[in-house]
């Protein structure tokens, strides 16, 4: 699809337009709902480490982890990722402030806001800027050059998807950059600090401390905080890929991107996103990243009021004849998982991309997803 300058203008206007109007109203029913988000998922905590004190007595233990999980769920989702994107900025709370807030996972805020508030939503699939493509360890876009390495790809996902809030906190090392010589060791050193910091508080916490406090139920509780964590780990992954990887995402080039105007930027974040459908609590539990198209198009906009910009989006799609990729929660994360395996052997095997680069953003868009 090619669009001229002047219908980019008017997609940048028709966005703008919408955002606001959502802006506009923001207010009690916003306020009221993230402080019921944050009573249930403190209320989930509390009686899942309460229930963990019975741990001998297997319904109980299973009952208590999945409180945990869930309420582990809900502060990494629809709490912690949107209050860190200044969602609530406006309602002037220090505890939901997105310079104050820190999160219950061991990736320290202040190094995640830099590499996915700053660095993923500026760059969205920018090829050689986005660092959240493959996240330095897997190959998910063809223009990633192949090499033997990425014969474990499916290895290294399923891994990530398993330790995933370890791959987000080491993902600000840069192993790749440090590596490639782009970056110095030192260059890092503050985010090492903060990443030794909270990941060893976190550690402790969960695998030392609460289970220390039942006792002789101690072995129970710690298989307790690690199933928990490992819930958390496999959605937030499921969630996230499912929003970023699925058949038909496209990518783009520096080249493509350079000097873009608003409209243009609204296109590639459009392009390179896609949403899950599904019904209230499961966008709850996805913090809404099943709206991913509206999130990166709106990341401060409180993730509540992405259902209800859908629409509109999507008309805002169908005016100007662009993709709204959207489907069920199966498909995209089976659509992510083939792709994973797909690009996991060379290219040869697999021919050409099915729709060859065509130009740049202002005539015309490069698919290079596979």
């Amino acid at each position: 699809m090619t669009l001229t300058k002047e219908q980019f203008d008017a997609l940048g206007r028709d966005l703008d337009e919408l955002r606001e109007r959502t802006i506009a109203k923001l207010g009690d029913d916003d306020r009221e709902y993230i402080y019921n988000i944050i009573k249930v998922q403190r209320a989930l905590e509390v009686a899942g480490r309460g229930l963990l004190f019975a741990g001998f007595f297997p319904p109980a233990w299973v009952l208590g982890v999945t409180a945990l999980s869930v309420s582990k769920i809900l502060d990494n989702m629809e709490i912690g990722h949107n209050v860190m994107h200044g969602q609530y900025d406006w309602m002037r709370d220090p505890a939901l402030n997105s310079k104050m807030f820190e999160w219950d996972t061991v990736a320290p805020a202040e190094n995640w806001k830099h590499s996915h508030n700053y660095v993923h939503h500026t760059y969205t699939n920018i090829l050689g800027k986005d660092r959240d493509i493959g996240y330095g360890v897997l190959r998910m876009d063809q223009a990633q050059k192949w090499n033997p390495y990425y014969l474990g790809n499916p290895a290294y996902a399923l891994a990530l998807m398993a330790f995933f809030q370890w791959g987000v906190m080491l993902h600000d090392l840069e192993a790749d950059r440090l590596l490639s010589g782009e970056k110095k060791w030192a260059d890092g050193a503050a985010a090492r600090k903060r990443m030794w910091h909270k990941g060893l508080k976190q550690t402790l916490k969960d695998y030392v401390l609460f289970p220390a406090l039942t006792g002789p139920m101690f072995v129970t509780t710690l298989a307790g905080n690690l199933t928990a964590n490992f819930v958390r780990n496999v959605w937030a992954f499921s969630i996230i890929f499912c929003g970023h990887f699925p058949t038909g995402v496209q990518s783009f080039t520096e080249e493509e991107t350079e000097n873009e105007s608003r409209g243009q930027w609204y296109y590639r974040q459009m392009l390179g996103s896609a949403n899950i459908t599904g019904g209230p609590l499961f966008h709850i539990m996805s913090g809404n990243l099943s709206h991913q198209i509206e999130h990166h198009l709106f990341p401060d906009i409180p993730a509540r009021r992405y259902p209800e910009m859908a629409p509109e989006v999507r008309a805002i799609c169908a005016k100007y004849g662009l993709q709204y990729n959207t489907g069920g929660f199966a498909k995209q994360l089976t659509s992510v998982f083939v792709k994973i395996v797909r690009l996991a052997l060379p290219d040869r095997l697999w021919g050409k991309p099915d729709r060859p680069p065509a130009g740049t953003v202002g005539g015309g868009r490069a698919v290079r997803a596979a």
